[in-house]
């Protein structure tokens, strides 16, 4: 289920966030509860770590707030990336509890083989440690579940984050059965292991929001139902060089090129755009801007030359597409663009064996080619 109203959209992050909150709190007074009465520095870690996500709870409703706010003038494209910027935050929180984790656990082997210590259970502890990791499961399910539902990276990462501590709970609890049943010193080391998967869980949360923020190439399957949207006004004889500029949550700006007859009038071509203007902007939320490749479809010599090209960049395998072909006749010019693989090292060397195979085939005519990506 896609949910498109914002508004809706924020209210049910929010909701399910305190929730999350709301649960995190009630297993980090349990988990502290028991860790300081028994003497355990790994459960009290695993508290440490419930706190954490509780903090992050907390971070992902104010960062959607915030990110919902108006364009103004100094920011016109809007405060979507704010939820960016709050994932990024929840990642250097993150990175402390597991930096955290280690220095305590640390502490506590150093501690143990000085002074003989050990964490002393009960029975009813070890139940309600058991009953606390299927709270944390039902927590990472529901925000699993609920991510989907809303389209928010931050809970999606929320419920993997808490199914992963639900692994970490499972090996807390096995180090306490170890400890009541076997009396052998294993709380340390959990701990330390535990600091370790919470660092890792930070810099994927960072890397990730980094990502974003720099810029990362838009989702494959959202760009081919909008080419195909596009393809499918009147009048559009192709559609390339699709640019989209994420500013949040369901929100673009971008660019795109598409082909039309080379004998059409300003006002045809005035329609078709603003047909693609109306779509982007009702259907996809995006503000679009409309380049236009006029097509030599009444050229002969046209034809017969863009066949022969394509031939030619069919043998190199970095070059995904020709577009744009077009011949100005008048001055013996000739102009497309071609797609070329981030793979390939030699952009400029690949551009002139195409040219040049062209000019020999060719000389009368001046080849112009345009460089474009595979954004």
């Amino acid at each position: 289920m896609k949910v498109n109203d914002l508004k809706a959209r924020e209210k049910g992050i929010a909701r399910t966030s305190l929730i999350g909150i709301l649960g995190n709190v009630i297993l980090v007074g349990i988990k502290a509860t028991i860790g300081f009465i028994a003497g355990s520095i790994s459960i009290i870690m695993d508290a440490v770590n419930n706190l954490t996500d509780a903090l992050s709870s907390i971070i992902t409703i104010i960062g959607t707030k915030l990110s919902g706010k108006k364009p103004d003038k100094k920011h016109p494209f809007g405060h979507g990336r704010i939820e960016y910027i709050t994932s990024a935050v929840i990642g250097i929180i993150i990175l402390i509890a597991g930096i955290t984790a280690i220095y305590e656990s640390i502490l506590s082997i150093i501690d143990h083989f000085k002074n003989g210590t050990m964490a002393d259970y009960s029975t009813i502890s070890l139940i309600i440690i058991g009953i606390a990791i299927l709270i944390k499961a039902s927590l990472g399910i529901f925000f699993k579940i609920q991510g989907k539902k809303y389209e928010s990276d931050a809970l999606k990462a929320s419920g993997t984050d808490a199914l992963f501590d639900v692994l970490l709970s499972l090996g807390t609890l096995v180090g306490a059965l170890v400890s009541r049943f076997a009396n052998f010193y294993v709380e340390g080391y959990i701990g330390i292991v535990i600091g370790l998967f919470i660092l890792r869980s930070g810099f994927e949360v960072i890397r990730g929001a980094v990502t974003y923020i720099i810029g990362s190439k838009f989702d494959e399957e959202l760009a081919n139902e909008i080419k195909l949207a596009i393809s499918q006004v009147k009048g559009v004889h192709g559609v390339y060089d699709l640019i989209l500029n994420n500013y949040g949550y369901n929100r673009y700006i971008g660019s795109v090129h598409v082909g039309v007859k080379d004998d059409l009038t300003a006002k045809e071509i005035q329609e078709i755009e603003r047909a693609i203007t109306y779509l982007m902007y009702t259907k996809y939320n995006t503000i679009m801007t409309t380049g236009i490749y006029a097509e030599n479809t009444s050229s002969e010599i046209a034809r017969k030359i863009k066949e022969d090209a394509i031939k030619i960049i069919q043998q190199y395998p970095n070059i995904t597409q020709l577009h744009g072909f077009y011949i100005d006749e008048t001055r013996n010019l000739i102009n497309f663009d071609l797609v070329i693989s981030f793979d390939e090292k030699d952009t400029d060397g690949l551009v002139k064996k195409v040219t040049d195979e062209l000019n020999n085939k060719y000389e009368d005519y001046t080849f112009f080619v345009n460089v474009d990506r595979d954004y």
